[in-house]
C-alpha cells in the first residue's frame, strides 16, 4: 500500500476527523483512508451514494420540526392570482 504525507491540514478539518475518530473507534489513519475512499466513490460492500449532502437529515426531523418547517414557507406557498391572468 501508499504511504502519503498530508500537509497543511485546516484545525477544523482536522477537528472533524479526530472526533470522526473518536466516535467512530476507529484510528485517525482508518478514517482518512475511509474518507479518501469515498470521495473517490469506492465503498466496500455497499453500494456507492450519487447523492450524500442531505443524508444525514433524512428521517431526522421530528412532527414538530416538520410543522415549523411548514409554517415557515405557508407565505411562500401562496397563489397570487395577479400573476396568474
Amino acid at each position: 500500500m501508499k504511504a502519503l504525507t498530508v500537509r497543511n491540514i485546516p484545525p477544523v478539518v482536522a477537528r472533524r476527523i479526530e472526533r470522526r475518530a473518536q466516535e467512530s473507534g476507529m484510528s485517525l489513519n482508518r478514517v482518512v483512508v475511509q474518507i479518501l475512499e469515498e470521495s473517490a466513490g469506492i465503498v466496500h460492500g455497499k453500494k456507492p451514494r450519487l447523492h450524500h449532502d442531505l443524508d444525514a437529515l433524512a428521517g431526522s426531523w421530528t412532527k414538530e420540526n416538520a410543522r415549523a418547517f411548514d409554517e415557515s414557507l405557508r407565505d411562500n406557498r401562496k397563489i397570487d392570482p395577479e400573476l396568474w391572468k
